[in-house]
């Protein structure tokens, strides 16, 4: 499946914390960032992405816990000139404020 496809698969099928992290980002609601959803970058796809600062924001269920082949995704990202955050599902499900503070830091960070 191509990058595309793949994403337009992923969009279909988010989890419960994806849908709520995405209806606190979309529409330029976090400090006037534009973030995509399910976002083809290179061979990956991110969760969410605002391409203007380069962030990455992440929705992680337990299959990441000590994922290798998350590590070599975030290198190669980062080689690339994106920041990547993760965030545990259960902690954007619980303490939604906190994950968007964290953002919102590193949009500030990137003076966008």
């Amino acid at each position: 499946m191509n990058g595309i496809a793949n994403a337009r698969q992923l969009r279909a099928t988010m989890t419960d914390a994806e849908r709520r992290l995405w209806s606190r980002l979309r529409n330029r609601q976090l400090a006037g960032a534009k973030f995509r959803r399910q976002f083809p970058i290179g061979p990956f796809v991110a969760d969410f992405a605002c391409t203007e600062c380069k962030l990455i924001v992440e929705a992680d269920g337990g299959q990441h816990a000590d994922n290798l082949a998350d590590e070599r995704r975030t290198a190669w990202l980062a080689k690339h000139g994106w920041h990547v955050l993760r965030f545990w599902n259960p902690d954007i499900l619980t303490r939604t404020d906190d994950v968007l503070a964290t953002i919102l830091a590193a949009l500030e960070q990137s003076d966008i």
